[in-house]
C-alpha cells in the first residue's frame, strides 16, 4: 500500500493518559514504530511536543473523543498537520481493542492516507463558535425555566398562561410582581394589563383567581430572579459575540449599529439588503447583512451560520458538501440495487438546529419562495420533514451568498406554480368541474 506520509503519529486520547504511536523510517528504510504513553497536563503535552519535533514528524491524527483532544490540539496547533477524525471511521479491528493497538492503528491508516480530518477551525473562530453556543445552552435554559414557572402557576389554578401570549411579557410580569409582593385582588391584578390586552380583562380576572400562597410566592421569586439572570447572561454573550464579529475581520470595524430585523421584516429583499449593507463596515458584518436578508434569518441565526461555517467556502466543494456535513442532506444508503434509506446523517447538530428553527420561522412568512417551498412540502412530507427541507434550501443560499458575497434574490412566491403552469392549470380546472362549471381560461392580457 502506497506511503503518504513517511513521519506521522497516530494519538489515543483519554482524559488522564495519552498513548502515542509514531512511525518513522528506520535506517534499513523499513517503518520504525515508537510506541510512548504521556499524561495530559500542560507540562506532559509539550514533553509530547518535544518528542514528535525530534522524530521529526510532520503529520498527527486523534480522535474526536468528547472534549478531551482540546488541550491536545490547543500545544500542537501550528507545529505539526493535525487531523481530528471521526472515531467511528478508523474502529479497529474487534478482538483487539487496547490503547497501544489504538494509537498504532490510527498511526498505520494515517500513514497511507485513510483517514480525512474533520473541519477544525483557527483559534479566534473556535471560541466564536463556543460563545454562540453557550448562547443556544442559555436561551434553552431560559425556556426550560419559564416552563417551570408556567408549572408553578398551574399547580395553584392561576391561568395566565392560558389568556396572555408570553408569561414573560411586561403585562404578565407586573402582574406576577404583584402577586409575589403580597397582592390578592384580581381586578387590580388584571388592571395592570396594557396595550391589546386590556381587551381581555374579564378574563383575566378569572385566570387570576386561584390558591397563591406563601409556597408560590417563593417559587415564583425564584423563576423570576433566575430569569432576570439568563436574560442579563445573554445580553452579556450577545455583546461580546458582537464585538468578535466586529474585530474578526482584518482591521478594527466602525461601531455603526446594524438595522434591527424588525425594521426590514416588511421590506423586500432587495430593499433589505440595501439598508443593512449601508450600515455596516467590516467585512464580517457585510456577510451577516447579506445573510440577513435570507426570509427567516435574523442577526442571531446569521451568527449562528458564521460560527458554524466561517466564511472560507473553499473547504466545502460545493454546496451538496455543506449540506451532507451539516447533517441536512438525504441519506444515501443502498444495496442490492435497493435504496434502504433516505434519512439524514448525523452532522452539526447546533447548525442543524439553527436552520431547522430558521425554517419554521419562515413557513410562517407570506411572499418569498422559502415560504412557498414549505408549504409546497408540507402537505405531502408533514411539517419537521418540510423544515428541514427549507433548512436544506436556507444552508446552501447561505453558501452561495458567502462565496460570492451577494445578497439574496428571491425567486418569489409562484416559483412553484410557474414551474409546472400546465399542470396546476389542468388540476384547478379539473376541481371547478366537478363543482359544476364550464371554464373558459384565457390570459388578462388577451382578455383586455
Amino acid at each position: 500500500m502506497q506511503v503518504v506520509y513517511e513521519r506521522c503519529c497516530g494519538l489515543d486520547v483519554h482524559k488522564k493518559v495519552i498513548t502515542a504511536c509514531a512511525i518513522v523510517p528506520a535506517v534499513d528504510g523499513k517503518p520504525d514504530k515508537q510506541i510512548r504513553t504521556f499524561g495530559t497536563m500542560t507540562a506532559a503535552l509539550l514533553d509530547l511536543q518535544a518528542w514528535l519535533a525530534d522524530l521529526g514528524v510532520t503529520h498527527v491524527a486523534m480522535e474526536s473523543t468528547g472534549v478531551y483532544w482540546k488541550p491536545v490540539y490547543n500545544i500542537l496547533e501550528g507545529t505539526f498537520t493535525l487531523l481530528v477524525v471521526n472515531a467511528q471511521h478508523i474502529k479497529a479491528v474487534p478482538g483487539h481493542k487496547t490503547d497501544l493497538k489504538d494509537c498504532e492503528w490510527i498511526a498505520d491508516l494515517l500513514r497511507h492516507g485513510l483517514v480525512r480530518g474533520s473541519f477544525i477551525p483557527d483559534k479566534a473562530h473556535r471560541e466564536l463558535r463556543e460563545l454562540t453556543r453557550y448562547r443556544v445552552a442559555l436561551l434553552r435554559e431560559r425556556t426550560s425555566e419559564t416552563n417551570r414557572l408556567h408549572k408553578t402557576l398551574e399547580g395553584a389554578n392561576i391561568k395566565l398562561a392560558a389568556v396572555v401570549t408570553d408569561i414573560r411579557g411586561l403585562s404578565a410580569r407586573q402582574m406576577l410582581e404583584a402577586m409575589v409582593e403580597g397582592e390578592t385582588d384580581t381586578a387590580a391584578l388584571a388592571h395592570m394589563a396594557k396595550g391589546k390586552l386590556r381587551a381581555k380583562i374579564p378574563q383575566l380576572e378569572q385566570a387570576l383567581c386561584g390558591s397563591f400562597g406563601a409556597h408560590q410566592r417563593f417559587m415564583v421569586a425564584i423563576h423570576l430572579a433566575h430569569i432576570d439572570h439568563l436574560d442579563e447572561t445573554i445580553g452579556l454573550v450577545s455583546a461580546e459575540i458582537t464585538a468578535r464579529l466586529s474585530t474578526h475581520a482584518d482591521g478594527p470595524a466602525v461601531s455603526t449599529p446594524l438595522v434591527e430585523p424588525a425594521e426590514t421584516a416588511s421590506q423586500g429583499p432587495d430593499q433589505r439588503a440595501a439598508q443593512l449593507t449601508s450600515t455596516v463596515q467590516s467585512p464580517f458584518e457585510r456577510v451577516l447583512a447579506n445573510l440577513r436578508t435570507i426570509p427567516g434569518v435574523g442577526q442571531r441565526i446569521a451568527e449562528v451560520l458564521l460560527a458554524e461555517i466561517g466564511i472560507d467556502m473553499s473547504r466545502f466543494p460545493t454546496a451538496g458538501h455543506l449540506a451532507a456535513w451539516a447533517g441536512m442532506a438525504p441519506g444515501h444508503w443502498e444495496s442490492a440495487g435497493k435504496r434502504q434509506s433516505g434519512a439524514t446523517r448525523k452532522g452539526d447538530p447546533w447548525l442543524r438546529c439553527a436552520l431547522v428553527e430558521a425554517a419554521h420561522g419562515v413557513g410562517h412568512s407570506k411572499d418569498n419562495y422559502l415560504s412557498a417551498q414549505y408549504r409546497h412540502l408540507v402537505s405531502k412530507r408533514g411539517k419537521k420533514k418540510a423544515a428541514v427541507a427549507v433548512g436544506h434550501s436556507i444552508l446552501v443560499i447561505a453558501y452561495h451568498l458567502i462565496k460570492k458575497g451577494t445578497t439574496y434574490v428571491d425567486l418569489g412566491p409562484n416559483y412553484f406554480d410557474e414551474r409546472s403552469r400546465d399542470v396546476v392549470e389542468r388540476r384547478l380546472v379539473r376541481r371547478l368541474e366537478r363543482l359544476g362549471y364550464n371554464v373558459d381560461l384565457r390570459p388578462i392580457a388577451a382578455a383586455s
